[in-house]
Formats: structure tokens, sequence, C-alpha cells
């Protein structure tokens, strides 16, 4: 627990000093913000390395497509809100649009090209995500999505959300599923952090156009199989310790 709230404290102090060095970059071109971008989470991750002993491990990089395509993820923590980031070229995330208006952070997450979601305000909110997100389409960027919306507990039962597949059948671009099992040692609400090795597999990537049942379908079983192996596996080697 000392090395976990360690980290936890050691965390916050290296991202606000990350956003106030890289403060400058507002002014300087998108791509250099999300080079410092890709520094802050590859720091993160040598500090989860180096002080808790959670290390990780990326599967299957060699089946992304050429971007622009779709991340389809799972979320069982906030370890893949900055984790996934350096496995990309240039991803743009979802986030809720309250998060833009923190400063600083919205304030960059406007210069990352970041596609704002208006929960609150219905078919005009999904209108103006949809155009956002087509934007970032088109100028060749990945888009990475959580299908389920917030995080779930491993092994918890799966609650895909028809968003994924308008936002599928809209862009027109492949999808990339993505499993993991980051949740065993970093659980959500809580400050604890264990040792081990998080893994993150990228799966075969859907082709586009396919119809919306058999696409959630595909997409379902494809990152809940992977998921629930993940996780066996994470159990097997804790026992081994």
């Amino acid at each position: 627990m000392f090395r976990s709230i360690l980290f936890g404290i050691l965390f916050y102090l290296t991202t606000a000093a990350f956003v106030v060095v890289c403060s400058p970059l507002f002014f300087a071109p998108r791509q250099w913000s999300m080079a410092a971008l890709k520094l802050h989470a590859r720091s993160e991750l040598w500090l989860l390395k180096h002080i808790v002993g959670l290390d990780y491990e990326v599967r299957g990089l060699d089946k992304l497509p050429e971007p622009p395509f779709l991340v389809a993820s799972k979320h069982q923590s906030a370890w893949e809100t900055f984790a996934l980031i350096p496995l990309f070229h240039d991803p743009a995330l979802f986030m809720k649009r309250e998060l833009f208006w923190i400063p600083f952070h919205g304030w960059f997450s406007y210069k990352f090209g970041m596609i704002p979601v208006d929960r609150d305000k219905g078919a005009a909110g999904l209108r103006r995500m949809l155009h956002v997100a087509k934007e970032r389409i088109a100028s060749g960027r990945e888009i990475v999505m959580f299908p389920e919306g917030t995080r779930r507990p491993p092994g918890a039962p799966p609650e895909y959300k028809t968003g994924i597949a308008l936002i599928y059948n809209a862009l027109d671009v492949p999808c990339v599923p993505v499993a993991l099992n980051s949740g065993v040692f970093w659980a959500r609400r809580s400050w604890a952090r264990k040792p081990g090795k998080s893994v993150v597999e990228i799966l075969d990537p859907l082709p586009p156009g396919l119809p919306k049942a058999e696409f959630l379908s595909r997409l379902q079983e494809a990152i809940e199989t992977a998921s629930a192996r993940l996780l066996a596996e994470a159990k097997a080697a804790d026992l081994a310790r």
C-alpha cells in the first residue's frame, strides 16, 4: 500500500509538472503536444514498474492496420486511459464534455484533438460528436473508444453499448478490438496497485460494413474471450508468485 500511495502522489505531481513545463506547447504544432502526451504516458508506466512492480506487455501490434481505424478496448481501470496512447500513431479518445472545462487538462485535450461527448444533448450532441469523429478519421488518425462506456471489474458481465456500432457504421473504417487485464492490478476506486504484468492484446480487426448485430456480436465475443483468457493468465501468475 505504501508503494501504491507513493506512486499515486508521484503520478499527480509528475502530471502537474508536465502541464506546467509543456504549457508553451499550446502555441506549437499539435504533434509536438501529442509527443509530450506519449512521453507522459511512458513516464507513468516507468514509475509503475519501478515503484509498484507493475510491468506491462503488448501483444498483437503486428495486427494493426494502416490508420485511420477505430479502436474498441476493454475498460477495467484508469491504467488504459494513458497506457494505450503510446501504442498508436496519433490517437484521439472520446472524453466527457465536462473534462474539457478543467483548466489546463481540458485546454490540452482540445489541443490534442480529443473528441467531446455531450451525453445530455441528445441527438444534437450525437451529431456533433460524429462530425468531430469523422474529421479525425479524415485526417488519418486512430479513434479509441471504450464500448462499455465505463470501467467494469475483471470478470463482470459485459455491458456493451450500441453507440460503438453507430460510430463504426458512421466512420466506415476497420475496428480493432483490444483485450486486457489491467483491472487485476489497478482496481477502480482504489489506491491499491498490485505488482505483476498487465497485458494488452490487440485482436484481429473487424472489416468495415458489417451489419450492426453481427458487428456487436463479433466484437463482444472477441474482446470478452481474450480478456477472460488474460484474466485467467494473471490469476495463475499470481498463484505462482
